[in-house]
């Protein structure tokens, strides 16, 4: 009998360990979500995600909208430690009205109540205060502004300064970014004439991160446009981006 006692407390006791290792591999679990729908163009929302699991194994990273799983929703956001708007379209009136008023207001709740959501070229023209208002500032194109060497629409790369080194990351029309005020801003990378490219601002108790260039883009994106792998990004300016959110 007391052997048989003994095996069972030094069975609870491993079961316990067991356990224990469990919660804390899944306390030690950063979850991610990232936007999948009509707001995001086709591939982009993937891209992200690649990009994010390129950075390691401490990401879970799941895809939010009308035909996921799991829709963008307060209750559902609240799950995620950050909540990622991936680039899109041209047309960034038909992006809005297609997230519509309900996810709108979740997504603006969620950043206020300590949140973080990031924005890549469409995700950060969304985040303007002509649209989910995570900003004080309306966002225009790059293209056109002075001394900016890119003067279409089109795919390109641009040279920029990227977290205080040089580099060329893949460029589809981003906006420039306003500068900001108070301890949470800070200039991420700039164009080569100055702008603001990327930067981390916050509203409420939450961190907004924004990116007019899109340095998620893989090898792929080069291909399909073109361009010169010669072109491709010598550092790691994703990581860089996505360090400027809290984990």
């Amino acid at each position: 009998m007391r052997s048989f006692s003994v095996s069972m407390i030094l069975l609870l006791a491993l079961l316990s360990t067991v356990l224990g290792l469990v919660d804390l591999d899944e306390a030690d679990v950063i979850r991610i979500a990232i936007y999948r729908g009509p707001a995001a163009c086709e591939g982009c929302a993937e891209a992200v995600k690649d990009a994010i699991e390129r950075l390691g194994s401490a990401y879970q990273v799941d895809f939010l909208g009308p035909d996921e799983r799991l829709d963008v929703s307060s209750a559902n956001l609240q799950r995620y430690e950050a909540y990622v708007q991936p680039g899109g379209g041209q047309d960034i009136p038909a992006a809005l009205a297609s997230l519509g008023k309900d996810r709108i207001a979740a997504i603006r709740a969620y950043v206020a109540q300590g949140g973080q959501y990031l924005g890549i070229c469409m995700g950060a023209y969304l985040a303007d205060a002509d649209n989910l208002g995570l900003l004080d500032a309306e966002l225009d194109s790059e293209v056109g502004r002075p001394g900016f060497p890119v003067t279409s629409i089109d795919d390109s790369v641009v040279l920029l300064r990227w977290g205080g080194r040089e580099d060329q990351v893949f460029f589809q029309d981003g906006p420039y970014l306003p500068p900001g005020s108070g301890d949470g801003f800070r200039v991420i990378a700039s164009y080569g004439n100055g702008d603001i490219a990327a930067a981390r601002y916050r509203f409420g108790a939450g961190v907004v991160v924004l990116s007019g260039p899109h340095p998620e883009a893989d090898e792929s994106w080069f291909q399909e446009a073109h361009l010169s792998m010669s072109r491709f990004p010598r550092g790691e300016p994703f990581r860089t981006l996505f360090d400027a959110l809290d984990f």
